[in-house]
């Protein structure tokens, strides 16, 4: 990232590294003005010209943590696919790492950076978080926008259910278990997974009474949001003045994990598959910014690439993932398979010995019976 100095006055104008220094007012959106000692307490790597001096401060870079990849998707978690766009689409340098540890943590995304670190658990969200510490803001020009913010709320509602609902109780629930639990034992997997289901329906007041109803309304309001987003989008680039904000970020999350990620039977997916521009707007984004990168850099990872099954583009979305060659184990998860054995033998052991225990007292019970029965009381 580099920042222009001009001679006089001091201000600083954060650019994109392709940025005409001749003319340094054009440079990339989102333009911010700083103090020099406002930027220093940033932890950011970054170029300083001032007239023809160049001078050099190296810093610490961010990290998106998120959940592991999967689906031909740097991560298919729906709560951690729209902060890896959003910084994608402000140009902010970052690296990519996995938590395999916590898989139902409700701080997981996170950015980090030095000391700094914005959970998603807080603020309203990692992108909230960072819209307010002043270190990317994409949405300036349209939070006086009312269709913009209906849109929004539409999207990370309706579409987020529809989502939600598809992942964990509209399928069979692989692609929730490959995305959430297929790093883990199975038995701590089904459990987790079962406690992420019952979770669910009670966030979508799914009962045994209304499960028909529920599902119908889902169903009802995203054929509704794709066929308002579609409208809007056109033949433009993006959703709102050819440029992309939070709004593109969610929408190309869940576009794209309902494309990859759920399977062709989803009633989701064949909805979304009715409108032809929004399925275009995902391929091409999913080109741009997921396949470049992934062939120009290998993320921090610690996840299993078995997994990790590439589906990209239209003509691959109606075909069987393929899968990646294994790789080595590395040391963490060799640790954390042998601790759950031990868990598991542990636990086994303790439920034998408990129904052998179990066993002798009932024995223990049936001879004192047999004994009651032959003392005369009365003796």
């Amino acid at each position: 990232m580099f920042i222009v100095i001009d001679p006089d006055p001091p201000n600083l104008r954060l650019g994109d590294p392709q940025a005409n220094f001749q003319n340094p007012q054009e440079t990339f959106p989102p333009r911010l003005s700083l103090s020099l000692t406002h930027l220093l307490q940033h932890p950011l790597r970054f170029w300083v010209l001032k007239v023809k001096t160049l001078i050099c401060f190296y810093m610490e870079d961010y990290t998106l943590v998120v959940r592991k990849p999967c689906f031909g998707l740097p991560t298919a978690c729906p709560s951690c696919l729209p902060l890896y766009f959003y910084l994608k689409f402000a140009n902010l340098p970052f690296q990519l790492d996995y938590n395999l540890t916590y898989p139902d943590s409700d701080k997981i995304p996170y950015v980090e950076s030095g000391e700094y670190v914005a959970y998603n658990n807080e603020k309203g969200g990692v992108i909230e978080r960072l819209k307010e510490d002043g270190i990317v803001d994409l949405d300036t020009e349209f939070q006086s926008v009312p269709e913009w913010i209906s849109m929004k709320a539409m999207v990370s509602s309706w579409l987020a259910d529809a989502i939600k609902y598809e992942l964990w109780v509209g399928t069979d629930g692989t692609s929730a278990q490959t995305i959430y639990c297929s790093d883990l034992p199975w038995p701590i997997g089904k459990i987790l997974f079962l406690k992420q289901l019952y979770n669910v329906k009670q966030q979508l007041g799914i009962t045994k009474d209304n499960a028909e109803e529920i599902e119908e309304q889902i169903y009802k309001r995203a054929s509704i949001a794709f066929g308002a987003l579609s409208s809007r989008l056109g033949d433009q680039m993006f959703l709102y003045e050819n440029r992309p904000s939070s709004l593109d970020a969610v929408f190309l999350s869940q576009a794209l994990i309902t494309l990859q990620a759920l399977p062709e039977t989803s009633i989701l997916r064949s909805k979304l598959l009715e409108h032809e521009n929004l399925v275009g707007y995902a391929s091409r984004v999913n080109m741009e910014f997921v396949d470049a990168s992934t062939s120009s850099s290998v993320p921090n990872s610690h996840a299993n690439p078995s997994s990790s099954a590439p589906r990209r583009g239209p003509s691959n979305w109606r075909s069987k993932p393929k899968t990646k060659p294994k790789r080595e184990k590395t040391k963490e998860e060799k640790d954390f398979k042998r601790r759950a054995k031990y868990f598991l033998i542990a636990q086994l052991v303790s439920v034998v010995l408990f129904v052998t225990l179990m066993g002798q007292v009932d024995g223990v019970e049936v001879e004192l019976d047999d004994d009651d029965e032959g003392f005369d009381y009365n003796e």
